[in-house]
């Protein structure tokens, strides 16, 4: 099934391996059913690293762009529980990503995700230029979905989570997400018609980031609520 929705929080970041238990138990038993249960929220997967490493990558399904902004997101950003207050600081290198969804094709939560963050040069070309390979990409063995998301931050003050981070996320322009039970086909499509040299003939600037992980855990509201 393609992206639940016309927007897409992304996160990255790392944790300590001495906190890493506890930050997941809290991640998936506090923490998502916390979210799945504000209006527009409609899937949440969190994934590690492929290899092996520290690194997270997290993706919160939305109803549209508007739920980013929202009285009861927003709220919930402004008043976090005593066990998130104590989490918050323990996200190292937090890269926050507010998106819109340009394009989804296939389905999401399948064993592996590769992650793409990248600026475009030509953002038309580039965008064409990707559609053209989802369809194509999404039939492949091993290969099940390629998605496009562009960041547009809502107009908000730093909330008390940013606050207790650090106030220093980042963010990336533009994220593709491609999603197959794999790994070597991810890693195969990341080194040929996702590499360097081809997204940057597509209209890419240069310079992506990219990585590949193993789906942790993915649940929807209906787990919960």
């Amino acid at each position: 099934m393609a992206l639940l929705g016309q927007a897409v929080l992304a996160m990255w970041w790392d944790v300590s391996p001495e906190s890493r238990a506890e930050l997941e138990h809290w991640h998936a038993h506090e923490h998502f059913p916390e979210r799945l249960a504000l209006p527009g929220f409609n899937r949440a997967s969190r994934w590690t690293a492929a290899d092996g490493g520290d690194g997270f990558f997290v993706m919160y399904e939305l109803d549209d762009h508007a739920v980013l902004a929202s009285t009861p997101y927003v709220a919930r950003l402004n008043a976090p529980s005593p066990w998130s207050t104590r989490m918050m600081p323990l996200h190292r290198g937090m890269v926050r990503t507010q998106c819109r969804v340009l394009l989804s094709h296939g389905a999401v939560t399948a064993r592996h995700a590769l992650t793409i963050r990248l600026s475009p040069q030509d953002a038309e070309a580039l965008q064409r230029g990707l559609g053209e390979l989802a369809s194509a990409v999404v039939q492949r063995p091993g290969l099940v979905g390629l998605h496009l998301l562009r960041h547009e931050a809502p107009a908000l003050a730093a909330t008390t989570e940013q606050q207790i981070r650090g106030n220093a996320d980042r963010a990336a322009d533009w994220v593709i997400v491609a999603c197959g039970y794999d790994l070597a086909a991810l890693r195969s499509l990341d080194a040929a018609e996702l590499g360097d040299a081809a997204l940057k003939a597509m209209g890419a600037a240069p310079g992506p980031v990219r990585q590949c992980y193993g789906l942790a855990y993915a649940a929807i509201p209906a787990d919960f609520h």
